[in-house]
């Protein structure tokens, strides 16, 4: 084998600086990494309140409500539900159980606004059968401070329950279902952890053979995790972020993490295999992986910046959390991975596993794809179109993808069994739609009047139901009123009584007065309008996304037929992604597998957010094959032969790493929420679908028809620069020194 010449690309030079001063390296990442976690320690994340998801003119609604001094995000609603099958509130057996439970919950101070079914003006808190009431009551204090007692107040409900066995009697509201779901979501999240770390693991293991070379890109990946997770509390500052920004930092650095390193040592351990020395295949590693590296951490930043065209915040901080990871990421693979390589030189394949170590070939080429891809090149066109025709049938059910907002409906846990009884009982009561009007004062007898037609109008609809609960403000100006809507709250029933709400009696009825604003909130109409918004606004998301893939890859690879090319794959399976989606949680043909009830569509964030990350993600593979396959037509191979060698020595770490995104995006399937089974189930069927029939079968198969057309580059596009793929040959002295 020959030595190589010195690479001057930015990877093979930061590797060449990190095996020189690997101590440096070492332990500057590790104090980076705890530097890190201590700044976001001390700063604190900051994450977004309720009133910062809101768009339209359910925002429009919001301020006038907080501009009234009312404080809704602050205010926390509770519940107490007594239902018997038998017994109805005209028994005395259930108004003696309502008696009870309203006396026990006066008993302590920080309730107020305490509201009794049994009290005059209160008749819309029994349901229309008459098997169930509530006690509506309003704890004292904000989230936080009401989560910090609640306990309390659902003990002494449950007391209630041991005294009046013969019904049913639950606790329930904003804080009490709050503080239990996150509690048991914290620690399925954790568990969820817990089991993807050994999980991938596993994978490495049986990847390398060698608990060293196994340990290596768990590592990395996991600091990297732990660095953004404390870094993230820095632009939060500015940029507040979801909560669920740090399940979206494990998911995307463990897989790209390990990815990274990934490529990384495959390639420095084949060029071992193949005869360089410890420095020469550490710098064919950082001249090649590592440039690939580069390149698909960059596309991955920069796709990701696409979000915030959506203008959505939620979408913003779950960009700027993958921005950083990957970044992160990036950073430790290019600076730290070769100063570990370095250090440990062949010892990283000691610790060797018995049998594992022995599947591996010396060569990097893979003993299953080998046979495949022999057969693809043999006849490319038969394999192109069933490749084509498979994806086609995978997405013809996203033709018919319909959206849908999460929400607490689609967590199955045991703690949300008395929230799911009140909704059972009383459709719409727990997130009513909420309408504000503001006037000089809507105490006068015009406002008022409207005030009470629209509920008049509102329950002789049929698409409204009873509790409608007005508030006035202190200065008399505003006027909030709480209208429960048919339906779920995320159905076609809540989105049309919604409809009525806002097109037809609010005209009607307030709208006809002169000098009064109105708007309607609520979790309905936010949703509502959230959808509208995205509407408007992802098609610039997706125009940014695939013009900047276009520009990068014209610019790394000079070819307009690889560029267009690579953005039709992605496409293809980005498309079978979202159809298998579809017919699995839209449809509901995996209901009995992964344990969950089908709402009839697919969380409204998804398809942007899949898209999105995908497309970055892709690129990964894309990326680290064409690069390989670039190397070989740089050196003179004729296209197909280039082909063959490209895909036969990356097939096997592109399959390794594509299964370790597989099972770190498949864990999440196990966690109770639906959009979090979505999520894990279109990421790890697109990396599934991208790594195998993608780059398994279709480029391979197209690039073998197109021949040189592979890289045709039209004459006015020569001025784009020409980039190293491959150092060439030369004396034994441009190889890196060893470092001692």
């Amino acid at each position: 084998m020959s030595p190589l010449k010195r690479s001057h690309n930015v990877a093979a030079r930061m590797g060449r600086w990190s095996a020189r001063h690997r101590k440096l390296a070492i332990f500057g990442w590790l104090a980076f990494v705890i530097a890190s976690v201590v700044i976001g320690s001390a700063v604190g994340t900051t994450f977004l309140e309720p009133a910062d998801l809101t768009v339209g003119e359910a925002k429009r609604a919001d301020r006038i409500i907080e501009d009234a001094g009312f404080n809704r995000a602050d205010e926390q609603g509770e519940v107490v539900l007594v239902q018997s099958k038998t017994l109805t509130t005209a028994d005395p057996a259930f108004r003696a159980a309502i008696v009870d439970a309203t006396r026990t919950l006066d008993e302590f101070p920080q309730v107020r606004k305490l509201r009794s079914p049994l009290s005059a003006g209160h008749a819309d808190q029994v349901s229309k059968d008459g098997h169930s009431a509530l006690i509506e009551f309003s704890p004292k204090g904000d989230y936080d401070e009401v989560t910090a007692y609640i306990d309390t107040i659902v003990a002494a409900v449950d007391g209630v329950q041991a005294r009046h066995p013969a019904l049913t009697i639950q606790e329930s509201g904003s804080a009490s279902t709050g503080k239990a779901v996150n509690e048991a979501l914290g620690g399925m999240f954790a568990t969820a952890g817990l089991i993807s770390i050994p999980l991938t693991l596993g994978i490495l293991l049986i990847v390398f053979g060698s608990a060293i070379a196994a340990a290596i890109p768990l590592l990395l990946a996991l600091t990297a995790v732990f660095a953004t997770m404390g870094l993230v509390a820095l632009p939060s500052q500015l940029f507040a972020m979801d909560e669920a920004v740090s399940e979206v930092i494990l998911l995307v650095g463990l897989a790209v993490g390990v990815d990274y390193s990934l490529f990384y040592l495959r390639r420095e351990r084949e060029e071992r295999a193949a005869g360089r020395s410890e420095s020469a295949a550490l710098e064919a590693a950082a001249a090649t992986s590592g440039r690939a590296v580069l390149i698909s951490g960059i596309t991955v930043i920069i796709a990701m910046a696409g979000m915030f065209f959506s203008g959505d915040k939620t979408f913003m901080s779950f960009s700027i959390g993958t921005m950083m990871v990957v970044g992160v990421a990036m950073l430790g693979s290019l600076t730290v991975l070769p100063a570990v390589l370095s250090l440990l030189g062949d010892r990283v394949d000691r610790a060797r596993v018995p049998f594992l170590h022995r599947l591996r070939r010396p060569d990097g080429e893979s003993r299953v794809w080998g046979p495949v891809l022999t057969r693809v090149l043999r006849r490319p066109a038969l394999y192109a179109a069933a490749a084509v025709a498979a994806l086609v049938a995978l997405t013809i059910p996203a033709l018919s993808l319909n959206t849908t907002s999460s929400a607490i409906d689609d967590i199955s846990i045991p703690e949300l069994k008395p929230y799911k009884a009140v909704v059972a009982a009383f459709p719409g009561g727990p997130e009513p739609a909420v309408v504000a009007i503001r006037a000089a004062d809507v105490t006068a007898a015009p406002v008022t009047e409207a005030i009470a037609e629209l509920k008049r109008q509102a329950l002789a609809s049929g698409e409204m139901n009873a509790p409608i609960q007005i508030e006035t403000s202190r200065d008399g100006t505003v006027a909030t009123i709480e209208i429960p809507l048919a339906g779920g709250g995320t159905d076609d029933t809540s989105k049309a009584a919604l409809a009525t709400l806002r097109d037809e009696l609010l005209p009607q009825t307030v709208g006809k007065l002169t000098g009064v604003e109105y708007a309607v909130t609520g979790s309905t109409a936010a949703d509502t309008d959230w959808n509208e918004r995205m509407t408007t606004t992802a098609p610039l998301v997706f125009a940014f996304v695939l013009l900047f893939a276009f520009g990068l890859l014209l610019v790394s690879f000079r070819s307009i037929v690889i560029a267009l090319k690579a953005i039709v794959l992605n496409l293809l399976s980005v498309g079978a992604a979202y159809g298998i989606l579809v017919a699995v949680f839209q449809w509901g043909w995996g209901e009995s597998l992964l344990g969950f009830e089908s709402n009839g569509g697919i969380a409204a964030w998804l398809p942007m957010f899949l898209f999105v990350i995908l497309f970055g993600l892709s690129m990964d593979y894309h990326v680290f094959i064409l690069s390989r396959i670039r190397e070989g037509y740089d050196r003179g191979l004729a296209t197909e032969e280039a082909v063959a060698h490209g895909i036969k020595t990356t097939a096997g770490v592109v399959t390794s790493a594509a299964i370790v995104m597989v099972a770190a995006f498949g864990v999440f399937t196990i966690l109770p929420m639906l959009d979090m089974k979505e999520m894990g189930i279109g990421l790890a069927a697109a990396i599934l679908i991208d790594a195998t029939i993608i780059r398994g079968v279709l480029l391979p198969a197209t690039m073998k028809l197109l021949g040189d057309w592979n890289w045709y580059l039209p004459k006015w596009l020569e001025w784009l620069p020409s980039l190293e793929h491959e150092p060439a040959p030369v004396a034994p002295e441009a190889a890196l020194p060893e470092a001692a």
